[in-house]
């Protein structure tokens, strides 16, 4: 695909759908002696969800996985749409596009692994992490020089944001500039 084609995709977009594992963390679980899980998340991401909210994008989570943890991240950075548990995440994402009323072209979906490919060869801009499968990357329009759960999401949505002329006011108003 040419490099044209793919500034294209990024000015189109609305919605950022992400999965978590292997997307806002590094994938790695850890589960303690009581059965919580436990997750980490980069500081960088959030900060980029924060500055995609401030520029106009939505966002959701659609993750394969059920953890009280991927809740709890999810309501700090203020995104309302989160699947979980959902093995289908095709349902997910053309249900998030039928609420919002978005064409396939108007949607991001940033995977990383199998289970991500039918939302990624549906939507109009399909990005993965460094550290993607090999089949995601076959799939991904865009390929983050960040892998997952190191500001991968960060620099996604700062390119849509710059793509789309939203990012100095985007910046402004996480600052409090108006």
């Amino acid at each position: 695909m040419k490099k044209k084609d793919v500034k294209e995709r990024f000015k189109k977009i609305k919605l950022i759908a992400l999965d978590v594992d292997g997307v806002l963390t590094d994938g790695g679980i850890i589960i303690g002696s009581d059965g919580t899980e436990y997750k980490r998340f980069d500081v960088k991401d959030g900060t980029g969800i924060s500055l995609g909210r401030h520029g106009g994008l939505k966002f959701a989570v659609i993750s394969g996985r059920h953890c009280e943890t991927i809740g709890l991240r999810a309501k700090e950075l203020k995104i309302g749409e989160v699947y979980q548990g959902c093995m289908e995440k095709k349902r997910a994402y053309e249900e998030l596009k039928k609420k919002y009323g978005l064409k396939d072209s108007q949607v991001c979906f940033i995977g990383d692994e199998i289970i991500d490919l039918p939302v990624m060869l549906s939507c109009g801009l399909a990005a993965a992490p460094k550290d993607a499968a090999a089949e995601v990357k076959k799939a991904a329009h865009f390929i983050s020089s960040a892998e997952g759960g190191k500001g991968c999401v960060r620099e996604i949505i700062e390119k849509v944001l710059k793509s789309s002329g939203l990012w100095e006011k985007a910046v402004a108003r996480y600052l409090g500039k108006k």
